[in-house]
């Protein structure tokens, strides 16, 4: 792991620190899907674990770095962002699609991030300017988006957020399979950028998403080689992160087809 800073190297640790015991809660959630309340409660004490798990060891980090919550509003041009349980609902129902994010934010743009799935044993991390990669046993993988240059038959990921925007989500979904005939909803957005980052997804739409959700993952898919832009963004050649921030509504998807799936929103 010679290539890892210090920083990202403790922000790893730290991450899998803190979600120690979600594998564990993660298969005991088995045993209580017979019991409502019981399955609420597990869960909520679950995330509440992880979260402050997360908030002392980052905290041992970068005690100056405040942190930011899905339930916290941006303030400020530093501070951690961290979803201890991104895709809270597959969590919840036995879903192996969830993942603990966390990403460093400095001047307003990631510069560290961590993407980390207990149950698939999955971790993904990047460094601003020093690229992306997946975790390995003896050595990392180096990611990078695919090469598909066509919007027919790409393979395109999405989230179909909340119920204020379900509309909004529908029209969405029905574009995106009009111009490939193929869509992907995960429920769990940080993954869908690592995914991206890895060539697995080609692109990756979605709405709403809050900046503890998305950020660790925009920094993936920036490091693999893909773009990133906000979906009413006109300029394709540049990136606009403090509108992403604003507004969570994110396109992302590999180089070559940046300019097409713009033709989406037309």
């Amino acid at each position: 792991m010679s290539y890892l800073s210090p920083l990202l190297t403790a922000i790893v640790g730290a991450v899998k620190k803190s979600a120690s015991s979600l594998d564990r809660d993660f298969s005991e959630l088995e045993q209580l899907q017979n019991s409502v309340r019981g399955n609420k409660n597990f869960v909520f004490n679950s995330y509440n674990r992880i979260e402050q798990n997360l908030k002392t060891e980052l905290g041992r980090i970068r005690p100056d770095v405040p942190i930011l919550t899905p339930n916290d509003r941006v303030a400020g041009t530093a501070y951690f962002a961290i979803s201890p349980i991104e895709g809270l609902i597959n969590f919840a129902h036995g879903n192996p699609e969830f993942a603990v994010s966390v990403a460093l934010i400095e001047n307003g743009a990631p510069v560290c991030g961590v993407v980390y799935n207990p149950a698939r044993d999955e971790t993904f991390f990047a460094e601003k300017g020093k690229g992306a990669f997946k975790e390995g046993y003896r050595s990392h993988e180096r990611l990078r988006v695919s090469s598909v240059k066509e919007l027919d038959g790409a393979l395109i990921s999405t989230t179909a957020g909340y119920k204020e925007n379900s509309d909004e989500a529908a029209r969405l979904h029905a574009l995106i399979l009009k111009k490939t005939g193929n869509l992907r909803l995960s429920g769990c957005i940080a993954l869908d950028l690592a995914y991206l980052a890895g060539g697995k997804y080609d692109a990756s739409l979605s709405l709403n998403n809050h900046v503890c959700s998305m950020a660790a993952g925009l920094l993936l898919v920036k490091e693999a080689g893909g773009a990133v832009r906000g979906m009413a963004q006109k300029d394709m050649r540049v990136e606009d992160l403090k509108e992403i921030f604003k507004n969570g509504n994110l396109a992302a998807s590999n180089f070559n087809l940046n300019p097409k799936v713009a033709e989406i929103f037309k």
